[in-house]
């Protein structure tokens, strides 16, 4: 058979899932390409004296069951305890066989652990559940007065719906305007950098569309009758989940692994460093891609190109074919939101673990915690330790935790320098009372750029771009970037799984591919 010869950019999710299935193929020659010194995109993993830094936070969970077969296809599921679990004698079952091979994170790194999800929101100085749960603990934490509003404003969302041409309108119908005020539009505007108002519900219908106060009911009602022990929760809404799997050493372990299957095999390569400047174009497909590296030019010819780089760079990198006048427009003035975290690491955190999870160090058992104080820029405090205990160094005496800030590329917070950014966010974390500054042994600080499409301005008229980009036959938009689109890891995979079909003849109809993550009823049910 003819070899085709495929080029991929970028060596994210999307773009080293349809690398890795390509190369199975005896008939594709695969040739990955990625600027950064690391694979993973946003879901890589940063190394910092021996401690680990996951960019976002990643909970490897989806319901779809490719991917979650293809990920145990990787790397295979814990069926011994972890050291945490061991230091606690807390060891939970799982539901791996007992005649399954030994997948012991104590002694192999390519184990999937199986974790508990805590994630809770921190206002007032205290502890609430995320997603809002109905329990004593909330109402007493918000006081009588709240309680009683936000108990009105539920009943008034449910009686006059608003139409939803904005993110909080999405959120008041949901949960009323006293909740939206408390819980969602500090918040929002922190990653966004853009009130909700002025923000499209598309984001809202993609990453939390079946989450409202009658699906924390629901849950509230048939949580005792569910077994704890599964990762398997299809029927459950996405923010409802309460377990998920994680690599040992976090999201960029597992795509490291990945690049070094695809170049273990004969017809794959990953190339790092590597930057595509050029893409041309010949009636209307592409013929090949000028990649730069270390200061060399070469241009590579190709059959198909899947393209996870931002719409904006791809837009100014196609050469050989009249790009329409509004199409350069709107492409360039696409909307990212920035990212920066700050790594700490600490002796103890300030605030202490009531909760009835044991954890080593009984430090709080949260993954992630969303910050709701207004008088703070930070977003969100990821707390390695409960990620993975592999991803801290003397996990019984440290604490390992990264500082979450959104931002745009070039404003104040961007531009700050390293030393003096530290310096603002534990100051910050400081004044809220989370942490003692006299704590903080050692810290970095890591920024990332477009980590986040947004949803406002000129991303409304993003059809008349990919009406363009369609055109051109053998080009495939696949990513969160790639799409402009705000996609889980697992949403990414399935727009490369759909990419590689059509390379592979299985369809023909790119639809498909801008398709994945706009289905309605996502969230609630069970993909096959």
């Amino acid at each position: 058979m003819d070899k085709k010869e495929i080029v991929i950019i970028g060596a994210g999710p999307a773009g080293l899932t349809a690398g890795y299935e390509l190369t199975k193929l005896d008939n594709c020659i695969v040739k990955v390409f990625e600027q950064d010194s690391q694979v993973g995109g946003i879901s890589k993993t940063i190394k910092y004296k021996g401690n680990r830094m996951d960019i976002g936070g990643h909970r490897f969970f989806s319901k779809n069951d490719w991917v979650m077969q293809w990920w145990a296809n990787i790397f295979h599921l814990q069926n011994r305890p972890s050291i945490d679990e061991i230091l606690n004698n807390d060891i939970h079952s799982t539901e791996a066989a007992i005649n399954q091979p030994i997948s012991d994170p104590q002694t192999m790194d390519r184990v999937m652990l199986i974790r508990k999800r805590i994630s809770r929101i921190f206002y007032l100085k205290k502890f609430f559940s995320y997603p809002i749960s109905l329990s004593i603990e909330t109402f007493r934490n918000m006081g009588l007065w709240r309680t009683i509003k936000a108990g009105c404003g539920y009943v008034r969302s449910v009686l006059c719906k608003k139409k939803e041409t904005s993110l909080e309108n999405f959120y008041i119908n949901r949960f009323g305007k006293p909740l939206y005020k408390m819980f969602f539009e500090n918040y929002t505007e922190k990653v966004w950098g853009v009130h909700p108002s002025k923000l499209g519900a598309d984001w809202g219908s993609q990453r939390v569309k079946g989450l409202s106060i009658i699906a924390i009911l629901k849950d509230v009602i048939t949580k005792p009758f569910k077994h704890n022990g599964s990762i398997d929760q299809k029927n459950v809404e996405t923010s409802l989940i309460e377990t998920f799997i994680y690599p040992k050493y976090g999201p960029g372990q597992l795509w490291e692994a990945v690049a070094d299957d695809i170049s273990s095999r004969q017809n794959g390569v990953v190339s790092l460093n590597s930057n595509v400047k050029k893409i041309n174009i010949a009636n209307n497909r592409v013929i090949s891609v000028v990649v730069e590296k270390d200061g060399q030019y070469q241009t590579i010819e190709c059959d198909a190109l899947l393209s996870t780089m931002p719409i904006k760079d791809l837009i100014e990198a196609i050469e050989g074919i009249e790009i329409p006048t509004e199409v350069k427009q709107i492409a360039q003035t696409l909307p990212y939101r920035d990212f920066i975290t700050v790594g700490l690491l600490l002796d103890k955190l300030l605030i202490t673990n009531k909760t009835k999870i044991k954890t080593v160090a009984n430090i709080v058992p949260d993954t992630w915690i969303y910050i709701q104080e207004s008088n703070v820029k930070l977003g969100r405090l990821q707390i390695f330790n409960n990620w993975s205990p592999y991803m801290v160094t003397d996990l019984e005496n440290n604490v390992w935790i990264g500082l979450e800030y959104f931002c745009n590329e070039g404003d104040e917070l961007w531009n700050m320098s390293d030393e003096n950014f530290i310096k603002f966010a534990v100051d910050e974390l400081a004044s809220i009372g989370i942490i003692n500054k006299e704590n903080v042994k050692d810290a970095v600080r890591v920024k990332i750029k477009k980590a986040y499409p947004a949803y406002y301005g000129s991303y409304y008229k993003l059809p008349k771009v990919i009406e363009f980009l369609n055109t051109i036959e053998n080009l495939y938009c696949i990513g969160r970037n790639g799409q402009h689109r705000y996609n889980n890891m697992d949403h990414s995979m399935l727009t490369a799984l759909e990419a590689v079909n059509n390379i592979t003849g299985k369809t023909s109809d790119k639809r498909a591919i801008w398709d994945v993550n706009t289905e309605k009823d996502y969230h609630e049910t069970k993909k096959s």
